[in-house]
């Protein structure tokens, strides 16, 4: 025994029921907590959705239009060497990327994930807007995607985490 009335052995019974605990507390955190923090920009949330139909209205729809058409002929470039702002509907890319890289493009602009070289119009709005506004600009545009691309839209996102 010593001074704490415990055996050796009585201590590592403890020491590896508590690092059990531990671990099965980070398990069930990883596997359910977090589960709804995969999305960072969620289409299911009414509030964060309501939020990003003004922060569009304001600060994107004048590119990519009310209605997330984007700009004719979007996959030409301008003489500028530009594109044209794309759809963020279904008929565009925008699906085709996971949460994180929408909300850096929104957040820094869209030469941040671009190769070297690439010249974009798209500014970035970290100045602008906070990041919630940020997530729920895009929660937004998600949520008025057909659920198809929804679905593939969110495998990208869990990929990619």
């Amino acid at each position: 025994m010593t001074k704490l009335g415990m055996t050796g052995s009585a201590r590592r019974i403890w020491i590896g029921a508590g690092v059990a605990v531990l671990a099965a507390a980070v398990v069930w955190y990883a596997v359910f907590a977090d589960r709804k923090g995969l999305l960072l920009a969620d289409p299911s949330d009414a509030e964060l959705v309501a939020l990003g139909r003004d922060v569009y209205a304001a600060h994107c729809a004048s590119c990519h239009g009310e209605n997330l058409q984007g700009q004719p002929d979007w996959r030409s470039r301008n003489p500028d060497g530009t594109l044209p702002a794309p759809p963020h509907d279904e008929t565009g890319h925008t699906w085709h990327h996971p949460d994180k890289i929408l909300v850096q493009i929104t957040r820094d602009g869209g030469a941040a994930v671009a190769p070297a070289g690439f010249k974009s119009a798209m500014p970035g709005f970290a100045g602008t807007l906070d990041e919630r506004e940020i997530r729920a600009s895009i929660a937004y545009i998600k949520s008025r995607w057909p659920a198809a691309e929804r679905q593939k839209q969110d495998g990208l996102t869990r990929q990619s985490r």
